[in-house]
């Protein structure tokens, strides 16, 4: 059951919290404070709980509220606020002391954004304050950090499954021997190139693990690609995950390449331990809210493959 402090309501339930509003306003239905203290205790712990739920019940809500006396009133549903930017009238309410970029909205619960747009209808200074503090808080600098600080795993249970792929880059630059016992795959390690495609592919599919705030995405795809250069002497690495997940596979991408690099210094280090790895950088990303992305490197003078 999700409460909120700055609602000034407590685990009596005296009062309809915003969660059992919420409920109310999506199944169309008006209960007077009256009509909700008829209702037994752990009937409105039910009402209040499944206002707070990603996708409320409607049918529930009204077997919830249909003994209350007097009757809950019959009226046009509502809907929630859009997840994906924010509304005009919270911009303009919150107004420029209390950001509220549209990646932090994003990362809101469905309860938290009607909350908000909520208190921000009602127009009251010291409720809007309660809730920005309290709702949004730390979060306005990332999406990543809680309201009362401290960091957090962005909830993206409420976005929809669709197909994503990022391809990342990196290079690592050899010296004169070192490149050459690459090229003509004379390394004492072995297959160096083939050990660091099966490495980039286990990294990817271990990206969770080791990026602490990650989520898992069940990858469909990984492909390692690699191009020497004879004038830098060097390796390019491309590292390129596909998925169909409700979040993106940049950093997929970017563990996949940033490991075959590391397992080709590995390999070769006792040839020369003067190795060195970079940039690694996010080559292009398709899928999800943000749409395309495609960079030009121009530090090696050419576009991502």
């Amino acid at each position: 059951m999700k409460l909120y402090a700055f609602d000034g309501i407590d685990q009596r339930l005296e009062l309809l919290p915003l969660a059992a509003r919420r409920a109310l306003d999506l199944a169309g239905l008006r209960l007077s404070r009256e009509g909700f203290l008829s209702l037994a205790h752990a009937e409105r712990v039910l009402l209040t709980s499944a206002g707070a739920e990603y996708l409320v019940d409607l049918g529930r809500v009204a077997r919830l509220v249909s003994p209350a006396r007097p009757e809950a009133a019959r009226e046009m549903p509502s809907t929630d606020p859009s997840p994906y930017e924010v509304p005009d009238e919270v911009k303009q309410t919150l107004g420029p002391t209390r950001p509220l970029p549209d990646a932090v909205w994003a990362a809101l619960t469905p309860l938290d954004r009607y909350a908000l747009a909520k208190v921000c209808a009602k127009n009251s200074e010291e409720r809007i304050g309660g809730a920005y503090q309290e709702i949004i808080g730390h979060s306005a600098v990332s999406s990543h950090v809680a309201p009362g600080g401290g960091v957090r795993m962005v909830d993206v249970s409420a976005k929809p499954a669709t197909k994503r792929r990022a391809s990342a880059g990196t290079s690592i630059h050899l010296g004169d021997v070192a490149y050459k016992r690459l090229v003509d795959a004379d390394v004492p390690k072995g297959d160096v190139l083939g050990t660091a495609r099966l490495a980039a592919i286990l990294a990817a599919k271990r990206t969770s693990e080791l990026i602490p705030l990650c989520h898992p995405v069940p990858l469909t795809h990984v492909e390692v690609t690699f191009e020497t250069d004879d004038a830098r002497q060097s390796l390019d690495i491309t590292c390129s995950a596909e998925t169909v997940a409700p979040t993106g596979v940049e950093m997929e991408a970017l563990v996949g390449a940033s490991i075959a690099a590391l397992t080709v210094y590995d390999m070769l280090k006792s040839i020369d331990r003067s190795l060195t790895v970079g940039p690694t950088r996010l080559l292009e990303k398709s899928g999800g809210r943000s749409g395309e992305f495609r960079l030009f490197d121009p530090p090696l003078g050419k576009a991502p493959r």
